[in-house]
């Protein structure tokens, strides 16, 4: 069973790796983990062939500790992977004081598939929302042109949503950062719009009234559907209360790449306790 499972896993890593390469090219960032996939997949074949012609060569406690590895690996994959499907099914939230729309690479200075989708859906957002201002998050990263946030910032602007409806973030080159520099921007807005009230003035009636708490402010998150999960607890990390997800449409074809890599992501931010 073993050998027919590590042969089906490797011809479907090599396939899709085909697949990457023919639909989007060498672009598709990590797409190399399908091959590192097939080679794992090959010395757990060879293992397992090897056991079968020598049982005696293999220790017992070898094999029990090979299939428990496998075992336990394959139980924090599709827990994991449940967890990504779970966060992308989260409502799209309206009326959000704040948008943290998160970038993405723009390594030849065109706006991939999966930024585009995340625009697309910031237009549309802003449509139906004229009040929410959109923290635009990315900074400029190695063989990239300009900040990603620029590029996002040009393209709507381009599509029709107003310039005092947006702010950028420059500074960020991974989600973490996302997260941590567009709440620093957030906290520096509403400082000032604080400050900005006060000077003002307080306007009060004559007569008895009532102290009224101010309103929570209300943040959404918006990014690819199959990279909401990891975002919004990263947000709420780093301390973000009242997050609310904004899922963007992912490539079909190239979703099972994604979420593979999303795994391997959340994995890395939780040891690192990014998340």
């Amino acid at each position: 069973m073993i050998v027919w499972i590590a042969g089906i896993g490797a011809i479907i890593c090599l396939v899709y790796y085909g697949v990457i390469l023919l639909y989007a090219g060498v672009s598709v960032s990590y797409s190399w983990i399908w091959l590192a996939g097939a080679g794992f997949f090959c010395l757990v074949l060879l293992e397992e062939w090897y056991r079968q012609r020598h049982p005696k060569k293999i220790p017992l406690w070898a094999t029990v500790a090979v299939r428990t590895f496998l075992g336990a690996s394959l139980v924090i994959f599709l827990v994991v992977e449940v967890l990504i499907f779970w966060g992308a099914a989260g409502g799209n939230s309206e009326s959000m004081d704040y948008v943290i729309v998160l970038g993405a690479r723009v390594g030849d200075g065109r706006i991939s598939n999966s930024l585009r989708a995340r625009l697309d859906k910031a237009i549309e957002y802003s449509r139906n929302n004229p009040g929410t201002t959109f923290i635009l998050s990315g900074g400029q990263s190695y063989g990239e042109p300009l900040a990603e946030a620029q590029v996002m910032y040009d393209y709507l602007l381009y599509n029709g949503v107003p310039a005092q409806q947006m702010v950028m973030e420059t500074i960020s080159t991974s989600t973490v950062e996302n997260i941590a520099y567009s709440k620093v921007v957030i906290d520096q807005m509403e400082r000032r719009r604080r400050e900005e009230m006060q000077n003002k003035g307080p306007v009060i009636a004559p007569g008895p009234f009532l102290r009224v708490e101010e309103k929570p402010i209300q943040t959404g998150l918006l990014t690819s559907s199959y990279h909401l999960f990891r975002a919004k607890e990263t947000a709420e990390k780093w301390g973000i209360s009242n997050i609310h997800g904004i899922a963007a449409k992912s490539d079909l074809i190239l979703l099972p790449h994604f979420c593979v890599r999303e795994c391997l992501a959340i994995l890395k931010d939780k040891l690192m306790g990014n998340m």
